[in-house]
């Protein structure tokens, strides 16, 4: 079993938001295999079960609120007895542009509290991670990171988020196909990190 976890909040006010983009990639990879949308709740997740070739694949969206996505992650870990090297996170990144994509593993946490939790409760770093650039508040903006994160996506980003989540779905097969390092070459090339 494969799991893709996208990270957000629950609820139809942050369904748009920055903080929300790993759950429109989840969405956004589903439907562009036609398979139905998250909607099974286990584990304080929403989940879907697709296959992919001859391999079983968990997509994850945790509705426990961005800073304890750890809990519905360890839990879904431990039932499906998931490897490590089997775990792909997806989750919006304050110090990439918007538009720009990396997938790493190894690295903390940069702030973002559903990654330190996932880290806290899994007790490694060693997971990969798709992190999608949202970017910054505006130079000379009195708003918070916090805030701008929260706030949605603007009328031309939402336009342009179609091909990003495409380049984010191909990363996420490419990683179930043939593995970490060449799923890294295809997202880390996509765009301009």
């Amino acid at each position: 079993m494969w799991l893709i976890v996208g990270l957000g909040n629950p609820g139809k006010k942050y369904e748009w938001t920055r903080h929300n983009v790993g759950f429109l990639a989840i969405d956004h990879f589903l439907k562009s295999l036609n398979a139905p949308l998250p909607q099974r709740q286990e584990h304080k997740a929403l989940t879907s079960k697709v296959r992919l070739g001859d391999k079983d694949i968990l997509l994850v969206q945790p509705q426990t609120f961005m800073n304890l996505s750890g809990d519905s992650v360890i839990s879904l870990v431990n039932y499906y007895k998931i490897e490590v090297s089997q775990i792909l996170v997806l989750h919006d990144e304050v110090d990439l542009p918007f538009g720009s994509l990396k997938m790493q593993r190894q690295r903390g946490h940069g702030g973002n509290n559903g990654i330190r939790d996932i880290h806290k409760k899994l007790g490694t770093n060693e997971y990969a991670r798709i992190r999608i650039g949202v970017g910054r508040p505006p130079a000379g903006s009195k708003q918070s990171v916090a805030n701008f994160v929260l706030n949605p996506f603007s009328k031309i980003e939402i336009a342009e988020l179609s091909d990003i989540l495409d380049t984010c779905g191909d990363g996420i097969e490419k990683f179930i196909d043939e593995g970490y390092e060449k799923a890294a070459t295809r997202v880390n090339s996509s765009t301009a990190n």
